[in-house]
C-alpha cells in the first residue's frame, strides 16, 4: 500500500477551501489548488486518524512538498468495488465506467453489475474476506473501495501496491453525515461539482421534511419496531446511528433511542420484546418474509407482538427494491418514507409493504 507521498516534480501555490464539510464527524477535506486531502478518522479510536489520502489529478504534475499520506491520482479509472452501495453512486455520479472489478459479486442485485460479471467485462474477484489476487493483478485497479472494520488488516491486497480506498461513511452517527461522503467520493471520481450539488439538494430536502415532520407530528407519535430475530439474534439500530436518527426524524418513537451505540444492538428476543412488545407498527427488511403466516413461522413467538396482532407490520422485500443502494446517499427518500408510513399513506410507498394476510 502506499503510505507515503512527496513530489519535487512542479512548485505550487497552496489554496486551501474551507468549510467544505458540515455534518460529517469521520471525514475531513482540504481542497488545496493541486491537490486535495482526505483525512478518514478512525471510527474506534477518539482522536485517531484511520487513513489520510492526498489526491492528484493523473493529468497533472505531482507538486513538491505534498503532505503525508496515500496518493491517489484522479479520477479513478479501473476501481476494485466491494459494496453495491458504492457501484450505485458511482453510476449516480455518472463513473459507473470506472467498475472494472467487485468482490462478493453474489450480493449484487445491481442488473447491470450482475449481468457484467456473467459478461466478464466486470471482474469477480471472489471474496471480500480473501480476493482472488491474481484477478486483482490481471485488472490492474487503481484503487480498491471498501468498508473498514476494527482493527482490518484487509490481507495480501494490501501487498499490491494499490491505494485501499477505506469507507468509513457507514459508522456516520447521523443521516446527513453519510450522505455528506458524496463530496470525498465525487474528488476521487473527477465529480467535485457534481457531487457537491447533489449533497446540497440532499441536504435541503431533508431538513426541509424534517421541520415539516417536527410540526406535522407535535401531538401523534408512534412507537416504532425493526427487524426480526434471525437465528436467535435480533439486530436493532444503535439510539446514536444514523438508522435510529431517520426513524426519529420521521416522528417515531425509537425504544431504544437512550441507547449511545452508533452500530447495531444485538439482543435476543425477550430483550426486544420488553421494549417494544407494544410497538403501533413493526418494519422489517427481508427477502423470504412475504404473510403473516412466514413471519410465525419463522419464530413462533411472534405474534406476541401487538403490531403482529393489529397487522400494523410492513416489510421491504430487499430482493426486488434498490432499498440498501438508495438509502445512504439519499437519506431524504427514507424519511419521508418512514413519514408516509408514520401517517399511513400507504398509497406512496416506495419500499414497504402491508405484510400479506
Amino acid at each position: 500500500m502506499l503510505v507515503s507521498c512527496r513530489g519535487n516534480v512542479a512548485e505550487h501555490q497552496s489554496v486551501t477551501t474551507d468549510s467544505v464539510i458540515t455534518q460529517a464527524q469521520l471525514l475531513g477535506l482540504e481542497r488545496h489548488e493541486a491537490y486535495t486531502v482526505a483525512t478518514i478518522r478512525d471510527p474506534w479510536k477518539q482522536g485517531g486518524v484511520l487513513h489520510r489520502y492526498v489526491l492528484v489529478p493523473a493529468d497533472k504534475p505531482l507538486p513538491a512538498n505534498l503532505p503525508e499520506g496515500t496518493l491517489v491520482r484522479t479520477p479513478l479509472r479501473s476501481a476494485l468495488v466491494y459494496s453495491s452501495v458504492h457501484t450505485s453512486l458511482m453510476r449516480e455520479l455518472g463513473m459507473f465506467g470506472s467498475v472494472k472489478g467487485v468482490c462478493d459479486a453474489q450480493f449484487f442485485t445491481d442488473p447491470e453489475v450482475t449481468q457484467a460479471v456473467k459478461a466478464g467485462t466486470i471482474a469477480d474477484c471472489g471474496s471480500s474476506m480473501a480476493p482472488t489476487i491474481e484477478r486483482v493483478i490481471a485488472m490492474q485497479p487503481d484503487g480498491i473501495l471498501l468498508s473498514p472494520y476494527q482493527d482490518a488488516t484487509y490481507g495480501q491486497i494490501t501487498t499490491l501496491d494499490i491505494p485501499i480506498i477505506e469507507c468509513a461513511d457507514y459508522m456516520e452517527t447521523t443521516p446527513l453525515g453519510r450522505a455528506e461522503w458524496v463530496k470525498f467520493y465525487g474528488e476521487l471520481l473527477g465529480q467535485r461539482e457534481r457531487a457537491d450539488s447533489l449533497y446540497a439538494a440532499v441536504e435541503q430536502a431533508y431538513n426541509t421534511l424534517k421541520n415539516s415532520v417536527a410540526a406535522e407530528c407535535r401531538n401523534r407519535s408512534l412507537k416504532v419496531l425493526t427487524e426480526n430475530v434471525i437465528q436467535g439474534v435480533w439486530n436493532v439500530p444503535g439510539g446514536n446511528s444514523y438508522m435510529a436518527r431517520i426513524l426519529i426524524d420521521a416522528g417515531f418513537i425509537y425504544p431504544w433511542a437512550d441507547n449511545t451505540s452508533t452500530g447495531s444492538l444485538n439482543l435476543d428476543f425477550n430483550q426486544v420484546l420488553a421494549k417494544a412488545q407494544n410497538a403501533d407498527i413493526w418494519l422489517i427488511k427481508s427477502f423470504n418474509i412475504h404473510t403473516y403466516a412466514d413471519l410465525k413461522g419463522s419464530y413462533s413467538l411472534n405474534d406476541q407482538f401487538r403490531a403482529f396482532q393489529e397487522h400494523k407490520v410492513y416489510v421491504c422485500d430487499t430482493n426486488l427494491t434498490r432499498f440498501y443502494e438508495r438509502f445512504p446517499f439519499h437519506p431524504d427518500v427514507l424519511l419521508r418514507e418512514y413519514h408516509n408510513l408514520s401517517m399511513g399513506r400507504l398509497d406512496q410507498l416506495q419500499f414497504f409493504k402491508p405484510l400479506a394476510q
